[in-house]
C-alpha cells in the first residue's frame, strides 16, 4: 500500500533538492511553495478555460514553473545541475502574450475580475503569481538565485494571466470588461 507521508518534516525542517535542510519557513520553501500555489491557481484557470489555446499555454507555463520550483528548491551548487529555465522559454512566453494581446482589446482602465468563470480564475491566478514574484524578487536581490531568467519569467506569467483573462472573457462572449471606475 502506498504511503502518502514520510513524517520526515514533522520537526519543522524540510530537505532541499540535492543537499541541505532548512526550516520550513525559510525563504526557499516559502518561495517554491508560493510558486506551487501559483501553478495550482493556473490549474484552476485551466480547468475552467473555454479555449483550447488557453489550456495548451497554461500547461506549458505550469511545466515551466515546475522547473523553476526545482531551481528555487536547490542550493546554487545543486541548481547548476538542473534543467534550468532559459531565455528561449522567456521569449516563447513573451511571444504568446503579444500574439494573444493582438486578438483582444486593451481596456481603458482597471478591470474588475469576474466577467467569466475562466477569466476570474485566471485573474485570481495572476494575483497568486504576483505574490510568488515578490518572493522570487527577494531571492534574486539577496543573490540566492543563479539563473537571471527566473524573475523576468515569473513577471511575464502575471502579464500572461492579465491577457488570458481578457481572452477567456472574450471566448465567453464578454465584449467589454467591467471596469473598476464606473462610466456614469
Amino acid at each position: 500500500m502506498p504511503t502518502y507521508f514520510s513524517g520526515q518534516g514533522d520537526d519543522g525542517f524540510t530537505s532541499l533538492l540535492g543537499s541541505g535542510k532548512v526550516p520550513k519557513y525559510d525563504l526557499r520553501p516559502d518561495t517554491y511553495g508560493e510558486l506551487d500555489e501559483a501553478s495550482a491557481a493556473l490549474g484552476l484557470g485551466r480547468a475552467f478555460a473555454q479555449s483550447e489555446r488557453t489550456v495548451e499555454v497554461l500547461i506549458a507555463v505550469q511545466r515551466d514553473l515546475y522547473r523553476i520550483m526545482a531551481e528555487v528548491a536547490a542550493l546554487p551548487e545543486d541548481a547548476a545541475r538542473l534543467d534550468r529555465i532559459g531565455e528561449d522559454r522567456l521569449a516563447w512566453l513573451e511571444d504568446v502574450i503579444i500574439t494573444l494581446g493582438e486578438q483582444i482589446e486593451m481596456p481603458t482602465g482597471f478591470v474588475l475580475p469576474g466577467d467569466s468563470r475562466s477569466g476570474a480564475a485566471i485573474d485570481l491566478a495572476r494575483t497568486v503569481v504576483r505574490r510568488a514574484e515578490r518572493l522570487v524578487a527577494r531571492m534574486q536581490h539577496e543573490e540566492l538565485l543563479q539563473n537571471p531568467v527566473i524573475l523576468p519569467y515569473v513577471n511575464r506569467v502575471s502579464s500572461l494571466c492579465f491577457v488570458l483573462a481578457l481572452w477567456e472573457n472574450k471566448q465567453s462572449g464578454v465584449d467589454r470588461p467591467t471596469l473598476a471606475k464606473s462610466s456614469g
